[in-house]
């Protein structure tokens, strides 16, 4: 708690946490590809696959498994046209409005 809350002042602070998750390897790639996005940046979902020389479609699945989305940070992953794209496995709603909340405050320009 104390380490979210420190997120919420500061959208630069890093997470410190002994994550375990639970995810194929490809998963994991994915993941770690995504955690090396800094605050306040974005990504779209070719250039993350670029990066570990896969797909944009299964880069997309595995944000959508992703069991720890704020710490291991999915919601900096964007579409190739600069639109959000989806999060949580949904392309709007609720979760797509959580997503756009997260990216002002990181301040990357949504």
């Amino acid at each position: 708690m104390r380490q979210l809350r420190a997120w919420l002042q500061d959208p630069s602070f890093e997470f410190g946490l002994p994550l375990a998750p639970a995810g194929t390897h490809f998963q994991r790639r994915v993941w770690d590809a995504i955690a090396a996005i800094p605050p306040g940046q974005t990504r779209s979902y070719g250039a993350v696959a670029a990066t570990i020389r896969s797909g944009p479609r299964a880069v997309g699945n595995a944000c959508g498994a992703n069991p720890y989305p704020i710490v291991v940070p999915c919601h900096r992953v964007i579409a190739a046209n600069q639109g959000l794209g989806g999060f949580g496995r949904q392309g709007g709603g609720f979760l797509l409005d959580i997503k756009k909340w997260l990216l002002q405050h990181e301040h990357a320009g949504f």
